[in-house]
């Protein structure tokens, strides 16, 4: 069972402004997603990507990576944090602070944060990183001409994703157009998928 949906006002989500969530990493990190960086909601319930209507849980199982569809909108439930270490799916983000919307960080937050995504990636040691977010990467990472998909470089050891990002403000994406882009990045990771 879900936990229940938590109903927060605006009040209180604004309180998380700033705020850090700790990025979700087990011991065998295979394939680490890396959203922009937190919103508000993921940082009131500290479980990445938890704002309902989020698509990443639903593209992550539409593709085959979870068994069941994960619902982070009140936390992660102890079976969902096993199953993901089981899989070795981590996440983390480019800046660790939470915003209201990502087009708050300033280049400074983004630069800081690659070297920051760049010192976790060595230390996790995991086969694909997969960026969630193309201009943000573009800006992070100095790539201007940058296109979504496997790129030429590598991130330390890793072979380097960039894919679309899961927000509903992607509105171009659905959840089966990210579910392809995130099984392939899956399948190089070497998750089994069906």
């Amino acid at each position: 069972m879900s936990p229940a949906v938590r109903r927060f006002t605006r009040a209180e989500l604004l309180q998380h402004h700033g705020a850090t969530v700790d990025d979700f990493v087990g011991p065998d990190v295979r394939l680490l997603f890396v959203g922009i960086n937190p919103g508000l909601w993921t940082a009131a319930v500290n479980a990445h990507f938890a704002r309902p209507g989020n698509r990443f849980w639903p593209a992550l199982h539409r593709a085959g990576i979870t068994p069941w569809q994960v619902d982070a909108s009140g936390g992660m439930r102890p079976a969902d944090i096993e199953m993901l270490h089981a899989r070795g799916i981590g996440i983390s983000n480019i800046a660790p602070n939470a915003s209201a919307r990502a087009d708050e960080l300033t280049a400074d937050d983004l630069l800081h944060g690659a070297a920051r995504l760049e010192a976790t990636v060595a230390r996790l040691r995991p086969r694909v990183v997969a960026v969630l977010g193309l201009t943000a990467y573009r800006q992070a990472f100095h790539r201007p001409k940058a296109t979504a998909g496997r790129q030429d470089e590598m991130l330390g050891d890793a072979a380097l994703w960039v894919l679309p990002n899961p927000s509903g403000l992607n509105a171009h994406e659905t959840v089966d157009s990210l579910a392809v882009a995130y099984a392939a990045a899956a399948r190089a990771a070497g998750l089994d998928l069906p």
